[in-house]
């Protein structure tokens, strides 16, 4: 390929050059032309699934063919993102990833069975989500300071529901500010932990908002903090976790779209291209919204620059409070 075509391809061109071969340009053209998987580390009913399945209808209705979610938990989240690095880089193995078995995966497992950085390539930032910290409505703490006076005053019955880590880290360090015990009980999606809740099987929890903002609709159960810097509009009367007391505290997660590494980049450009474009209707912030999250719609570029900046941080974080994961 001639150099000047090199530059224009890098660049983003709209016109192929002549050159390129013929399969490459229907690889970009044609797909998909069977079913895509999105893979991820979580059951049905979590937040994740909420957000990766309208994500798949996006999708279809973006570039046509047919996406399907397989949900794949286990292992804290790693089996998703262990399964589609291993998957052919075809462009019908996706990932739904999240931040639990990826960024901060890799800042707390130092045998974690793939490189986010090379077993992967990046396609977009789909969404970002708050967490609230829950509890439920029977349960006497109508604060975050009176849920650690009870957690101190009942150890034996204080513990939370985690399926990945990105809630357990976040707990963790409240913990270690708070000087509340609690115990952690793993569950297989943020659903199953939303039902340990309202069943009494746990006494409080960190979930992410698309799981359990319905709960909270209905009263069934109560936000007494959301875990990021400012308040969110659905909840304007619930306090950030350094409002109620607790600072340095942070949680949220996010849902991105990856592929295996050396997936052929006309796909990934399509997928990424594909995906900024139906992240900023308005039929798809709207669903994002009422579930309390934050479009994105990010460059493939710009969702590498976040993996590497939160994994530094959380690195920090585990290093900082001297937490050990298994």
């Amino acid at each position: 390929m001639k150099r000047r075509e090199f530059l224009a391809l890098a660049g983003g061109a709209a016109v192929w050059p002549a050159t390129w071969p013929v399969a490459a340009r229907a690889q970009q053209t044609d797909y998909p032309t069977r079913a895509v998987r999105i893979v991820i580390g979580f059951g049905a009913g979590g937040g994740t699934d909420v957000i990766v399945r309208i994500v798949a209808q996006k999708l279809q209705e973006t570039i046509g063919g047919t996406f399907l979610v397989e949900n794949k938990p286990g292992a804290g989240g790693r089996l998703a993102p262990d399964t589609v690095a291993k998957a052919t880089p075809d462009g019908y193995t996706l990932l739904g990833a999240a931040a639990g078995a990826m960024t901060i995966g890799t800042a707390i497992w130092p045998n974690i069975p793939y490189d986010i950085f090379k077993d992967f390539v990046p396609i977009s930032m789909i969404a970002d989500y708050p967490m609230l910290v829950v509890v439920n409505k029977d349960h006497p703490a109508k604060s975050v300071a009176e849920l650690v006076t009870w957690l101190k005053a009942n150890p034996d019955k204080a513990n939370y529901p985690t399926p990945s880590p990105v809630f357990t880290l976040p707990i963790e360090h409240f913990k270690i500010k708070t000087g509340a015990p609690a115990t952690a009980i793993s569950y297989r999606s943020s659903n199953e932990s939303v039902t340990s809740l309202l069943g009494g099987q746990t006494a409080f929890g960190f979930v992410e908002t698309p799981a359990v903002m319905p709960q909270i609709a209905s009263g069934n159960l109560r936000a007494l903090a959301v875990t990021v810097p400012a308040r969110i509009a659905e909840l304007p009367n619930v306090p950030t976790l350094a409002e109620a007391g607790v600072t340095d505290v942070l949680a949220q997660t996010w849902l991105a779209l990856m592929a295996p590494a050396n997936t052929p980049a006309p796909i990934v450009q399509k997928l990424e291209a594909a995906s900024r474009k139906f992240v900023a209707s308005d039929d798809f912030t709207s669903k994002v919204k009422a579930l309390s999250g934050v479009p994105v719609g990010s460059t493939a570029a710009e969702l590498t620059a976040r993996m590497k900046a939160e994994t530094d941080r959380w690195a920090g974080v585990v290093k900082q409070a001297n937490i050990k994961f298994e």
